[in-house]
């Protein structure tokens, strides 16, 4: 296996050389700064310690390798707390980055922001679109490269190589205002982008991968995934862009086009004319920074999502699996401790899944995602999670009616269709926990949970629920 390592990230590692030779030859290479200094101009930010600029500012985030005692950090030490993603608050001088560029991994995004978090409610203005496109060897480099000089996809502004893939970045002529009706825009636009730019030609991997409009990247100058020997190295295109111009590449025969555009002339609200039309709304929520309303959901939407990405999620999609878990952790008042157990505890899992030795599933990865458990994501859709999770979300429909009223409905629907109002099995059916122990009692040579629970047609999640405590039960009877 280590051979195998071995062999596949020298392979990756001459291929990220290769693109790199095949990209200066044509395209012109960018340092660090001079790339952010392109999104980000003068201006853009705070100045270092000027707070009345009233402006924001970048935030990257760090994952820590080590300990401050240069110990390796260990998934044990993740789920005591340690480790966590570590802020960098980016000013308009661009100095904080020469600090980042000497990281393995450290991720930005090319947005500004209030305040210390990289969430929606903090964003200030979008400088810039980018795509993540995965599965690049040397044939769907050129094809993309091919496709972008023939004006089949839109000309990115730079082209990142960021190890194992791309980054493409789109520097917007004007930035964009991240008020939440302009969220929602851009993030269905990218989504139909993405839809575009990810092909047959440009991806080896069929299925695109869907991000939403917040997501972070590799900072540039900083370690790839082929370690910091060999970073991330931008390339600049085109010229920058001008938003709705990237809206004549996605086809009108998808409807895609026309609804993004009828989302546009809804969004022409200033905030000052926000403020005039609904004073009680730009109080709550400008003025005061107050949350938008919202109740706590029971347990059972998080364990059932546990349960789900366990059993169902896939490759390319592992990262949003625990992203979500995150959201529904928070949505139904879940210990972060708890949280962070469980995603953990899924790392092995995960990481089995993994095609190739490049494409591993690591700590890193969980601790990016869990920076989701933050309250301003509560409302995330349900249909966003189904498009970034992949998998599917079916609308429990009860036609507006509360649930123990439709259950009523519902019971007595099936007794009248059935005829018969004792067909139950008054005795009833054993519980789970009853099955899942008279099954290890019977079956002592079966050790592992997965097997247990294709025996009894039950979810792996509830057999891993009673396991540890039958287990002593059976041991203390021995």
């Amino acid at each position: 296996m280590a051979m195998d390592l071995q062999t596949t990230m020298e392979r990756f590692r001459e291929l990220y050389q290769e693109k790199n030779d095949h990209m200066q030859q044509f395209l012109e290479p960018v340092t660090p700064y001079d790339f952010y200094r392109e999104i980000f101009p003068v201006g853009s930010f705070e100045r270092k310690g000027h707070f009345e600029d009233s402006k924001g500012n970048g935030i990257s985030v760090t994952i820590p390798q080590k300990d401050r005692g240069g110990k390796e950090i260990g998934v044990a030490l993740e789920i005591e707390g340690d480790g966590r993603a570590k802020r960098h608050l980016i000013t308009d001088d661009l100095g904080q980055l020469a600090e980042i560029q000497d990281t393995d991994f450290s991720i930005m995004s090319p947005i500004s922001y209030f305040g210390k978090h990289r969430s929606g409610k903090n964003a200030r203005y979008l400088y810039a679109i980018a795509f993540d496109l995965d599965g690049v060897g040397m044939p769907q480099l050129r094809d993309t490269l091919h496709q972008m000089n023939k004006d089949i996809i839109p000309k990115a502004t730079f082209i990142v190589n960021s190890g194992t893939g791309l980054h493409l970045y789109y520097v917007l002529k004007e930035p964009v205002p991240m008020y939440p009706q302009n969220q929602k825009i851009l993030k269905e636009m990218k989504y139909a982008l993405t839809r575009q730019i990810w092909n047959r030609f440009t991806s080896s991997i069929k299925e695109p991968q869907l991000q939403g409009i917040l997501q972070g990247f590799r900072v540039v100058g900083s370690g790839s995934k082929l370690g910091r020997e060999y970073p991330v190295v931008a390339f600049r295109f085109g010229d920058a862009v001008e938003l709705e111009k990237l809206l004549d590449y996605i086809p009108e025969s998808s409807g895609e086009r026309q609804y993004i555009q009828e989302l546009m002339k809804k969004s022409r609200l200033s905030l000052a004319e926000a403020k005039e039309k609904y004073p009680d709304w730009y109080e709550r929520r400008i003025v005061k920074k107050e949350h938008r309303g919202r109740w706590t959901v029971k347990r059972d939407l998080y364990d059932w999502w546990l349960r789900r990405i366990s059993d169902e999620i896939k490759v390319g999609h592992r990262f949003y699996g625990i992203m979500t878990l995150a959201i529904y952790a928070k949505k139904c008042d879940i210990d972060e401790d708890e949280l962070r157990h469980d995603a953990f505890g899924l790392l092995q899992a995960f990481d089995d899944m993994s095609v190739e030795d490049i494409n591993r599933f690591t700590r890193d990865d969980i601790v990016c995602a869990l920076e989701m458990f933050n309250e301003d994501y509560v409302t995330f859709p349900r249909d966003d999670i189904a498009r970034i999770s992949g998998l599917k979300m079916p609308v429990n429909k009860r036609n507006w009616r509360k649930q123990s009223d439709h259950i009523k409905l519902m019971n007595f629907v099936r007794d009248e269709i059935n005829g018969n109002r004792d067909w139950r099995n008054r005795e009833g059916r054993p519980s789970k926990r009853e099955e899942v122990f008279e099954y290890m009692r019977t079956h002592p040579d079966v050790k592992k949970k997965t097997e247990i629970a294709k025996a009894l047609q039950i979810d792996r999640g509830t057999v891993a629920k009673y396991f540890a405590e039958i287990q002593e039960e059976l041991a203390g009877k021995e």
